[in-house]
Protein backbone atom coordinates (compact mmCIF):
# COMPACT_ATOMS: atom_id res chain seq x y z
CA UNK A 1 0.00 0.00 0.00
CA UNK A 2 0.94 3.74 -0.41
CA UNK A 3 2.91 4.79 2.27
CA UNK A 4 1.10 8.42 2.59
CA UNK A 5 -2.36 6.64 1.91
CA UNK A 6 -1.64 4.18 4.54
CA UNK A 7 -0.70 6.87 6.86
CA UNK A 8 -4.37 8.39 5.92
CA UNK A 9 -6.05 4.96 6.64
CA UNK A 10 -4.21 4.74 10.06
CA UNK A 11 -5.53 8.63 10.40
CA UNK A 12 -3.83 9.06 13.99
CA UNK A 13 -0.16 8.94 14.40
CA UNK A 14 1.26 8.28 17.93
CA UNK A 15 4.23 10.67 18.34
CA UNK A 16 7.09 9.15 20.25
CA UNK A 17 10.19 10.23 22.18
CA UNK A 18 11.70 7.15 23.20
CA UNK A 19 15.09 7.41 26.14
CA UNK A 20 15.72 3.57 26.29
CA UNK A 21 15.67 2.16 22.94
CA UNK A 22 15.11 -1.54 24.51
CA UNK A 23 11.59 0.21 25.48
CA UNK A 24 10.95 0.48 21.22
CA UNK A 25 9.79 -3.13 20.26
CA UNK A 26 7.27 -3.44 23.67
CA UNK A 27 5.72 0.25 22.98
CA UNK A 28 5.37 -0.85 19.12
CA UNK A 29 3.75 -3.73 19.83
CA UNK A 30 1.54 -2.17 22.25
CA UNK A 31 0.58 0.98 19.48
CA UNK A 32 -0.45 -1.73 17.21
CA UNK A 33 -2.40 -4.16 19.26
CA UNK A 34 -4.42 -0.94 19.87
CA UNK A 35 -4.86 -0.39 16.19
CA UNK A 36 -2.87 1.88 15.54
CA UNK A 37 0.26 0.41 13.84
CA UNK A 38 2.17 3.53 13.18
CA UNK A 39 4.86 5.47 14.97
CA UNK A 40 6.53 9.38 14.33
CA UNK A 41 9.98 8.41 16.70
CA UNK A 42 11.09 12.22 17.50
CA UNK A 43 15.00 12.61 17.08
CA UNK A 44 14.79 14.78 20.24
CA UNK A 45 16.24 11.76 21.72
CA UNK A 46 19.88 10.24 21.41
CA UNK A 47 17.84 6.83 21.65
CA UNK A 48 15.51 8.12 18.23
CA UNK A 49 17.74 5.97 15.19
CA UNK A 50 18.18 2.47 17.54
CA UNK A 51 14.85 2.82 18.21
CA UNK A 52 13.61 3.00 14.37
CA UNK A 53 15.82 0.12 13.76
CA UNK A 54 14.37 -1.89 16.26
CA UNK A 55 10.99 -1.37 15.18
CA UNK A 56 11.60 -1.61 11.50
CA UNK A 57 13.21 -4.87 12.14
CA UNK A 58 11.04 -6.57 14.67
CA UNK A 59 7.83 -5.29 14.56
CA UNK A 60 7.21 -5.21 10.20
CA UNK A 61 3.09 -4.50 10.60
CA UNK A 62 4.55 -1.41 11.92
CA UNK A 63 4.71 2.22 9.64
CA UNK A 64 7.30 4.23 10.94
CA UNK A 65 8.62 7.40 10.23
CA UNK A 66 11.24 10.06 11.91
CA UNK A 67 10.41 13.09 13.96
CA UNK A 68 11.81 16.59 14.79
CA UNK A 69 14.32 15.88 11.81
CA UNK A 70 16.40 19.21 11.38
CA UNK A 71 19.31 18.39 9.28
CA UNK A 72 20.30 16.67 6.37
CA UNK A 73 22.57 14.25 9.13
CA UNK A 74 19.74 13.14 10.86
CA UNK A 75 17.69 12.42 7.54
CA UNK A 76 20.19 10.19 6.49
CA UNK A 77 20.60 8.21 9.61
CA UNK A 78 16.71 8.10 9.71
CA UNK A 79 16.22 6.92 6.29
CA UNK A 80 18.91 4.36 6.81
CA UNK A 81 17.42 2.83 9.80
CA UNK A 82 14.80 2.45 8.37
CA UNK A 83 12.22 5.25 8.49
CA UNK A 84 9.83 5.40 5.66
CA UNK A 85 8.77 9.43 6.10
CA UNK A 86 10.74 12.19 7.59
CA UNK A 87 8.85 15.05 9.72
CA UNK A 88 10.44 18.20 10.55
CA UNK A 89 9.02 20.85 13.33
CA UNK A 90 9.82 24.08 10.95
CA UNK A 91 10.14 24.25 7.16
CA UNK A 92 14.21 24.33 5.89
CA UNK A 93 14.10 24.57 1.81
CA UNK A 94 17.49 22.57 2.08
CA UNK A 95 16.50 19.47 3.94
CA UNK A 96 13.27 18.97 2.37
CA UNK A 97 15.26 19.04 -1.01
CA UNK A 98 17.26 16.68 0.62
CA UNK A 99 15.44 14.00 1.60
CA UNK A 100 12.63 14.45 -1.67
CA UNK A 101 16.31 14.05 -3.97
CA UNK A 102 17.11 10.71 -2.12
CA UNK A 103 13.76 9.78 -2.74
CA UNK A 104 12.06 9.86 0.70
CA UNK A 105 8.88 11.35 1.58
CA UNK A 106 9.32 14.55 3.27
CA UNK A 107 6.58 16.47 5.45
CA UNK A 108 8.09 19.72 6.38
CA UNK A 109 6.15 21.52 9.35
CA UNK A 110 4.79 24.90 8.25
CA UNK A 111 2.42 27.59 10.14
CA UNK A 112 1.71 30.06 6.95
CA UNK A 113 0.26 29.59 3.42
CA UNK A 114 3.39 31.19 2.14
CA UNK A 115 5.57 28.35 3.47
CA UNK A 116 2.97 25.58 2.69
CA UNK A 117 2.94 26.82 -0.78
CA UNK A 118 6.83 26.96 -0.90
CA UNK A 119 6.63 22.79 0.07
CA UNK A 120 3.81 22.29 -2.32
CA UNK A 121 5.78 23.19 -4.90
CA UNK A 122 9.26 21.70 -4.04
CA UNK A 123 7.55 18.16 -4.08
CA UNK A 124 6.14 17.91 -1.07
CA UNK A 125 2.76 15.62 -1.00
CA UNK A 126 1.98 16.03 2.76
CA UNK A 127 2.78 18.89 4.69
CA UNK A 128 2.84 19.01 8.47
CA UNK A 129 1.09 22.36 9.91
CA UNK A 130 2.69 22.58 13.90
CA UNK A 131 1.94 23.82 16.38
CA UNK A 132 -1.34 22.87 15.53
CA UNK A 133 -3.51 24.44 17.96
CA UNK A 134 -1.69 26.99 18.48
CA UNK A 135 -1.76 28.44 15.03
CA UNK A 136 -5.43 28.83 14.81
CA UNK A 137 -6.54 24.87 14.28
CA UNK A 138 -8.98 23.60 11.74
CA UNK A 139 -10.45 26.72 11.41
CA UNK A 140 -7.05 28.46 9.83
CA UNK A 141 -6.53 25.62 7.74
CA UNK A 142 -10.12 25.97 5.91
CA UNK A 143 -9.27 29.05 5.31
CA UNK A 144 -6.19 28.21 3.38
CA UNK A 145 -7.91 25.61 1.83
CA UNK A 146 -9.69 27.32 0.38
CA UNK A 147 -6.98 29.19 -1.77
CA UNK A 148 -4.33 25.78 -1.52
CA UNK A 149 -7.27 23.32 -3.12
CA UNK A 150 -4.42 20.72 -3.47
CA UNK A 151 -3.01 20.67 0.21
CA UNK A 152 -2.54 17.77 2.16
CA UNK A 153 -1.75 17.94 6.32
CA UNK A 154 -0.91 16.49 8.67
CA UNK A 155 -1.44 18.41 12.04
CA UNK A 156 0.21 17.91 15.24
CA UNK A 157 0.62 20.01 18.42
CA UNK A 158 -2.38 20.44 20.32
CA UNK A 159 -4.13 17.28 18.69
CA UNK A 160 -6.41 15.31 21.57
CA UNK A 161 -9.17 12.62 21.89
CA UNK A 162 -11.21 15.75 22.14
CA UNK A 163 -10.81 17.21 18.30
CA UNK A 164 -9.47 14.27 17.06
CA UNK A 165 -12.43 14.37 14.77
CA UNK A 166 -12.66 18.26 14.62
CA UNK A 167 -9.48 18.21 12.14
CA UNK A 168 -9.98 14.40 10.36
CA UNK A 169 -13.17 15.54 9.42
CA UNK A 170 -11.80 18.30 7.01
CA UNK A 171 -10.90 16.24 3.95
CA UNK A 172 -7.70 17.81 3.20
CA UNK A 173 -6.10 16.73 6.79
CA UNK A 174 -4.89 13.33 5.95
CA UNK A 175 -3.69 12.18 9.54
CA UNK A 176 -3.06 13.94 12.93
CA UNK A 177 -0.58 13.17 15.08
CA UNK A 178 -0.59 12.72 18.81
CA UNK A 179 0.84 11.99 22.34
CA UNK A 180 -2.07 11.48 24.53
CA UNK A 181 -1.68 7.79 24.32
CA UNK A 182 1.68 7.36 24.80
CA UNK A 183 3.16 10.16 26.96
CA UNK A 184 6.22 9.86 28.64
CA UNK A 185 5.44 8.55 31.95
CA UNK A 186 3.37 5.55 30.25
CA UNK A 187 6.41 4.07 28.36
CA UNK A 188 9.01 4.94 31.31
CA UNK A 189 6.67 2.86 33.71
CA UNK A 190 6.19 0.39 30.95
CA UNK A 191 2.42 0.68 31.15
CA UNK A 192 1.59 -1.61 27.87
CA UNK A 193 -1.61 -2.54 28.48
CA UNK A 194 -3.05 1.08 29.31
CA UNK A 195 -1.16 2.26 26.40
CA UNK A 196 -2.80 -0.26 24.07
CA UNK A 197 -6.55 0.32 25.73
CA UNK A 198 -6.09 4.51 24.79
CA UNK A 199 -5.21 3.38 21.21
CA UNK A 200 -7.97 0.99 20.65
CA UNK A 201 -10.05 4.08 22.45
CA UNK A 202 -8.85 7.01 20.14
CA UNK A 203 -9.13 4.51 17.24
CA UNK A 204 -13.48 4.16 18.58
CA UNK A 205 -13.63 7.83 18.93
CA UNK A 206 -12.24 8.44 15.29
CA UNK A 207 -14.22 6.20 13.56
CA UNK A 208 -17.34 6.73 15.65
CA UNK A 209 -19.84 3.88 14.75
CA UNK A 210 -23.22 4.22 15.21
CA UNK A 211 -26.04 2.85 13.77
CA UNK A 212 -27.57 4.64 10.82
CA UNK A 213 -30.69 2.69 9.77
CA UNK A 214 -32.31 -0.55 9.48
CA UNK A 215 -33.44 -2.04 6.22
CA UNK A 216 -36.06 -4.44 5.86
CA UNK A 217 -36.42 -6.79 2.69
CA UNK A 218 -40.11 -6.74 1.44
CA UNK A 219 -41.28 -8.72 -1.29
CA UNK A 220 -42.54 -5.49 -4.00
CA UNK A 221 -43.17 -2.24 -3.55
CA UNK A 222 -46.68 -2.63 -2.51
CA UNK A 223 -45.31 -4.51 0.75
CA UNK A 224 -42.30 -1.85 1.03
CA UNK A 225 -45.12 0.92 1.04
CA UNK A 226 -47.69 -0.78 3.09
CA UNK A 227 -44.44 -1.26 5.84
CA UNK A 228 -43.58 2.09 5.74
CA UNK A 229 -46.85 3.84 5.59
CA UNK A 230 -47.42 1.55 9.25
CA UNK A 231 -44.18 2.75 10.75
CA UNK A 232 -45.14 5.93 9.92
CA UNK A 233 -48.39 6.52 11.06
CA UNK A 234 -47.84 4.80 14.26
CA UNK A 235 -44.60 6.97 15.23
CA UNK A 236 -45.45 10.21 13.40
CA UNK A 237 -42.08 9.25 10.82
CA UNK A 238 -41.57 11.06 7.87
CA UNK A 239 -42.79 8.75 4.97
CA UNK A 240 -39.99 9.03 2.32
CA UNK A 241 -40.21 7.10 -1.36
CA UNK A 242 -37.22 6.52 -3.02
CA UNK A 243 -36.08 4.66 -6.36
CA UNK A 244 -35.29 1.49 -4.69
CA UNK A 245 -36.17 1.68 -0.97
CA UNK A 246 -39.16 3.57 0.75
CA UNK A 247 -37.68 5.17 4.42
CA UNK A 248 -39.87 5.32 7.25
CA UNK A 249 -37.95 8.76 8.96
CA UNK A 250 -34.47 7.96 9.06
CA UNK A 251 -34.53 5.26 11.04
CA UNK A 252 -35.82 2.14 8.78
CA UNK A 253 -35.39 1.20 5.06
CA UNK A 254 -38.00 -0.51 3.38
CA UNK A 255 -36.72 -2.06 0.44
CA UNK A 256 -38.88 -2.58 -2.96
CA UNK A 257 -37.39 -5.69 -3.82
CA UNK A 258 -35.40 -8.25 -1.35
CA UNK A 259 -31.54 -7.30 -1.75
CA UNK A 260 -28.45 -8.28 0.33
CA UNK A 261 -29.07 -10.30 4.22
CA UNK A 262 -31.51 -12.97 4.70
CA UNK A 263 -34.02 -10.49 6.49
CA UNK A 264 -32.43 -7.34 5.35
CA UNK A 265 -29.53 -4.79 6.20
CA UNK A 266 -28.13 -2.67 9.37
CA UNK A 267 -26.38 0.39 8.45
CA UNK A 268 -23.76 1.62 10.53
CA UNK A 269 -22.09 5.00 9.98
CA UNK A 270 -18.72 5.89 10.36
CA UNK A 271 -16.79 9.24 10.16
CA UNK A 272 -14.75 7.58 7.07
CA UNK A 273 -15.25 4.97 4.96
CA UNK A 274 -11.65 4.07 4.15
CA UNK A 275 -10.72 4.34 7.98
CA UNK A 276 -13.46 1.71 8.87
CA UNK A 277 -12.66 -0.59 6.25
CA UNK A 278 -8.95 -0.41 6.96
CA UNK A 279 -9.24 -1.04 10.62
CA UNK A 280 -11.82 -3.79 10.15
CA UNK A 281 -9.88 -5.31 8.11
CA UNK A 282 -6.80 -5.36 10.76
CA UNK A 283 -9.25 -6.99 12.80
CA UNK A 284 -10.46 -9.96 9.74
CA UNK A 285 -13.37 -8.13 8.68
CA UNK A 286 -14.16 -9.08 5.19
CA UNK A 287 -15.82 -6.82 2.68
CA UNK A 288 -17.95 -7.21 -0.46
CA UNK A 289 -16.05 -5.04 -3.15
CA UNK A 290 -18.89 -5.44 -5.89
CA UNK A 291 -20.80 -3.62 -3.16
CA UNK A 292 -18.42 -0.39 -2.67
CA UNK A 293 -19.76 3.06 -3.52
CA UNK A 294 -17.70 6.38 -2.75
CA UNK A 295 -19.29 6.48 0.35
CA UNK A 296 -20.86 2.55 1.17
CA UNK A 297 -19.94 -0.93 1.64
CA UNK A 298 -21.13 -4.16 2.83
CA UNK A 299 -18.95 -7.02 4.97
CA UNK A 300 -18.98 -10.22 3.70
CA UNK A 301 -20.72 -11.69 6.65
CA UNK A 302 -24.36 -11.38 7.61
CA UNK A 303 -25.50 -10.83 11.67
CA UNK A 304 -29.03 -12.30 12.81
CA UNK A 305 -29.57 -12.54 9.05
CA UNK A 306 -28.79 -8.95 8.64
CA UNK A 307 -26.27 -7.95 5.82
CA UNK A 308 -23.88 -4.97 7.35
CA UNK A 309 -23.76 -2.47 5.49
CA UNK A 310 -20.98 0.59 6.42
CA UNK A 311 -22.07 4.15 5.29
CA UNK A 312 -20.04 7.67 5.83
CA UNK A 313 -21.78 10.49 7.48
Amino acid sequence: MDILKQVSNIGIVPVIAIDDASKAVPLAKALAAGGLPAAEVTFRTAAAEDAIRAIVQEVPEMLVGAGTVITTEQADRAMAAGATFIVAPGYDPKVTQHVLDKGGIMMPGTASAGEMQQAMNQGCQVIKYFPAEANGGVAMLKNIGAALKGAKWMCTGGVSAKNVNDYLGYSQIVAVGGTWMCKKELIEGEKWDEITAMCKEAVKTMLGFSLAHVGINCENEAEAGQSAKTLCALFGFEYKPGNSSIFAGSAVECMKSPYLGKNGHIAIATNSLDRAVYHLGRQGVEFDESTRKPKAIYLKQEVGGFAIHLVQR
